[in-house]
């Protein structure tokens, strides 16, 4: 413990949203988001830590209707493909429910900016670090969404070529995540996708090694 740690409280608040943040895929319809709680939400995501202070994150609100539908049609049709492209588990990912974009308050496209190439410093050897930082960006708005007892979805079934068309986007520019953001009925003891019996959590200690790969 140094000087700088957070209080024991603050701390614990700090794990707990970690531990209780869920992918969410149910919401309650007509609920919304208010104003100032979704600009802490976008600011929470904007204080994310990005290689070469590149900030490549951006937030794209869909608020028109039929915008929405446009998307929840792309991701229709991707999760038809990939259950086709999952064989013998095909019936069982169409049992999922996989989105809430139809029924969820408010509705975000994450994208990677365009010309991310001037940006060099971090990335020469590893230009995937522009992906990374946007990661963080979405991670820093999930946990402030479940402290603020909001659920938040992120969907990654579209092609993002016709996304990016469908949003008018420039030339290089990429989106990553459609994100589902509002009030939902609960928040799961464990991840939907465990609970649907589609994969099982695995324990830390199966992902840390010491030294060498794969040495305990």
């Amino acid at each position: 413990m140094t000087e700088f740690a957070f209080t024991a409280a603050e701390r614990q608040a700090v794990y707990r949203v970690i531990s209780e943040r869920r992918d969410m895929r149910r919401f309650v319809p007509g609920s919304v988001v208010p104003a100032e709680v979704l600009a802490r939400l976008l600011h929470a995501a904007h204080a994310a830590p990005s290689v070469g202070l590149m900030q490549p994150w951006r937030f794209i609100r869909i608020t028109d209707d039929a915008l929405r539908k446009d998307i929840h049609a792309l991701v229709d049709e991707e999760r038809a493909l990939t259950a086709q492209a999952l064989g013998e588990r095909a019936e069982e990912f169409l049992a999922l429910k996989v989105e809430g974009i139809l029924e969820c308050a408010e509705l975000l496209v994450v994208a990677l900016c365009d010309n991310r190439d001037v940006h060099i410093f971090g990335r020469r050897t590893l230009p995937q670090m522009d992906l990374a930082s946007v990661s963080c960006a979405i991670q820093n708005l999930w946990l402030a969404a479940r402290a603020e007892g909001l659920g938040m979805g992120w969907v990654s079934l579209f092609d993002p070529r016709r996304l990016a068309d469908l949003l008018d986007m420039p030339a290089g520019a990429e989106p990553v995540a459609v994100l589902c953001v509002g009030p939902v009925p609960e928040f799961p003891d464990r991840p939907s996708l465990e609970l649907d019996g589609w994969a099982v959590a695995r324990p830390l200690p199966e992902f840390v090694w010491e030294n060498r790969w794969g040495r305990a």
